[in-house]
């Protein structure tokens, strides 16, 4: 089967996500999804990056925060009407967001759910940097934030943690999604 292109996988997301923080966050972790290939999946890094960059698609389009079932399915749905079909696509869309009952069974999936939270926690440490730049923050600070439990609350790290069920230790994970969220443009 072939995958969905990159460009067109961004010709969508532009089409449906509006929202800069989102776009952001969607580029974000389409480049730790990248990284995470590069290691696990090496002939597939284009197509785990189109995973991480489609995996929020539906963010504008569904009442996720008062049924958080429908985010996932709202983007499977959308990108049929897009006429994408991909069921490894559809499936790792769908495991990240353990409310939309997709159980999380390969190893993209737990790659995904890791990801996900981890760019917004990094972008948050990011924030009590004086520049604000993710460019500032060292692997330790991640590693060292992780435990602080009442930091970045809303970044799941029993999410985070899934990476190690890929073989990738917590504090490699941490050091690879800040070289991946470093070496990207916005």
């Amino acid at each position: 089967m072939e995958h969905i292109s990159r460009e067109r996988a961004y010709e969508i997301l532009k089409k449906y996500m509006v929202g800069e923080n989102y776009l952001q966050h969607s580029l974000a972790v389409e480049a730790i999804m990248k990284k995470l290939a590069e290691r696990l999946a090496p002939d597939e890094v284009e197509f785990w990056g189109v995973c991480g960059l489609l995996h929020d698609l539906d963010e504008e389009h569904c009442d996720w925060k008062n049924h958080p079932e429908v985010h996932g399915p709202k983007s499977v749905e959308i990108l049929k009407s897009e006429g994408v079909e991909d069921e490894i696509l559809f499936n790792t869309i769908m495991a990240h967001n353990p409310d939309s009952g997709k159980r999380i069974e390969s190893m993209i999936e737990h790659a995904i759910i890791a990801a996900d939270p981890m760019s917004g926690f990094i972008k948050a440490i990011a924030q009590i940097y004086p520049d604000k730049k993710v460019s500032s923050v060292k692997p330790k600070s991640v590693t060292k934030r992780f435990k602080e439990t009442r930091f970045a609350a809303g970044a799941n790290r029993e999410y985070m943690m899934h990476i190690e069920r890929c073989g990738i230790p917590y504090a490699e994970f941490a050091e690879m999604a800040l070289d991946a969220m470093k070496n990207f443009t916005y």
